[in-house]
């Protein structure tokens, strides 16, 4: 008999590995399919196996190379991942016996592997032990040990270290592997920060208070989006250093603005909870779909300010010339400072991708500047730490166009210690993602 829980991790984990998909979407999806079957214990298990083999990929790899005759890339996409499961499961996760996780793999092996395959997965987890992930603290070159007990594509270190130092560097990578914390914005157009406290009470749903005066901390998160109070947009699921951005851009009501690269629609929506739903948000995006996306946040918190459009950012059109008192650039970026919500970044980018992103970046920034109002403020973020999307980029705007300056940002965020800055570059921690923000003022 096959563990169910186990068995959709393995289907989310072939999506993300054979047919490219976000590990967000593989989950959802798999989960969706096999809801029928599952409890939330299972759900929950399920999320821990494959954001946890996902994130600890290249390192679990490794402890395969130790005890596996045959290479990986030989390997079945379907038997590597049996052995990922268990391997996650034994190294990883106290509370699962090593029994178990050996038993349920072999099963699993015997259903998506030929007849000799749950020989091969038996063998190889009978062997592996917690010990095999310590060997690798104890390797000399730094690079490489960073590398193995941090699960982290030698190139990113090495990108990081352009900038920072090894014990740096080693700090950011471990960060990586921490359990996000979910935090929620309250929807001030629908209801006030400590009624939705009582409602959370009510729902048997605990909290802590957020960084940002409209968020909470949520400590229990299970199908979170099938509340009332969330189908209702008492409140929407954002990262805090998402809606700080927002903050920072500091949309006033009856203002003109420009999210240029909006969706999902996370920062547009909060702007227009700012402007008290008063005003207009212009807000763009490439894709129909992701179009839809912004549009469906909007109605869910009974937003009306918000106009979508399906546009490229990159390329110029006059009728937009100095139209907007503000501009939100949130500019596609590889996402580097976010890897403990998406791992499966680490594996999908490449260096290559820098120079490719950039020049993106910088047309995007390059045009849109040309929307802004005199006297207009611009703001342009990523959720990236590589330099040469963030520092860099506006250092070569700036030089280019003298009409324009850096603006002040006034932060009350005790993550940020400085109050006033012109901009900031955060490194993935504990307590927070990765970003990049920084205000630039039309003169």
């Amino acid at each position: 008999m096959i563990d169910i829980a186990r068995e959709v991790a393995l289907k989310a984990l072939y999506k993300i590995d054979k047919e490219e998909a976000y590990s967000n979407i593989a989950l959802d999806e798999t989960i969706k399919e096999n809801r029928h079957k599952l409890d939330d214990r299972d759900i929950g298990f399920i999320s821990e196996l494959v954001y946890g083999v996902t994130s600890w990929k290249l390192t679990i790899d490794e402890i395969v190379k130790m005890y596996s005759n045959i290479r990986l890339k030989k390997i079945s996409p379907w038997i590597l991942n049996i052995l990922r499961l268990g391997i996650y499961q034994t190294v990883f996760l106290d509370k699962v016996p090593k029994s178990a996780a050996v038993n349920e793999s072999v099963n699993l092996a015997k259903r998506y592997g030929h007849k000799s395959s749950s020989n091969f997965v038996n063998a190889i987890l009978r062997k592996v032990e917690k010990k095999d992930f310590e060997t690798f603290f104890e390797i000399e070159d730094p690079i490489e040990r960073i590398s193995k007990t941090t699960s982290m594509p030698v190139w990113i270190i090495q990108e990081l270290l352009k900038e920072n130092p090894i014990e740096k560097v080693e700090e950011i990578c471990k960060a990586s592997n921490i359990k996000p914390k979910v935090s929620i914005r309250v929807n001030g157009l629908k209801t006030t920060k400590q009624e939705l406290q009582k409602k959370l009470e009510e729902n048997d749903i605990p909290f802590l208070e957020g960084n940002l005066e409209d968020f909470l901390i949520l400590e229990k998160t299970k199908n979170i989006e099938s509340l009332d109070l969330f189908k209702n947009g008492y409140f929407t699921i954002q990262d805090e250093g998402a809606g700080l951005i927002a903050k920072v851009a500091d949309p006033k009501s009856n203002e003109m603005v420009l999210d240029a690269c909006s969706s999902p629609g996370g920062k547009t929506t909060y702007m227009a909870e700012l402007m008290g739903n008063k005003g207009k948000i212009v807000a763009w995006d490439l894709h129909p779909h992701r179009v839809k996306l912004v549009e469906k946040n909007a109605k869910r918190l009974g937003i009306t300010i918000i106009e979508t459009k399906c546009e490229n950012a990159s390329i110029y059109k006059e009728e937009y010339k100095e139209k907007f008192d503000k501009i939100l650039l949130d500019v596609p970026c590889l996402g580097i400072g976010v890897l403990k919500r998406k791992p499966d970044i680490k594996w999908k980018r490449k260096p290559e991708d820098i120079e490719e992103i950039t020049e993106i970046q910088q047309k995007i920034l390059e045009t849109c500047s040309k929307y802004l109002k005199p006297q207009g403020e611009l703001i342009y973020a990523t959720c990236s730490i590589f330099s040469e999307e963030n520092d860099k980029i506006i250092e070569k705007f700036l030089k280019n166009h003298k009409d324009f300056e850096y603006g002040i940002m006034n932060i009350q965020n005790p993550m940020i210690p400085t109050q006033k800055l012109q901009k900031i570059q955060l490194y993935q921690g504990k307590e927070n993602d990765g970003f990049f923000m920084c205000k630039l003022r039309k003169k």
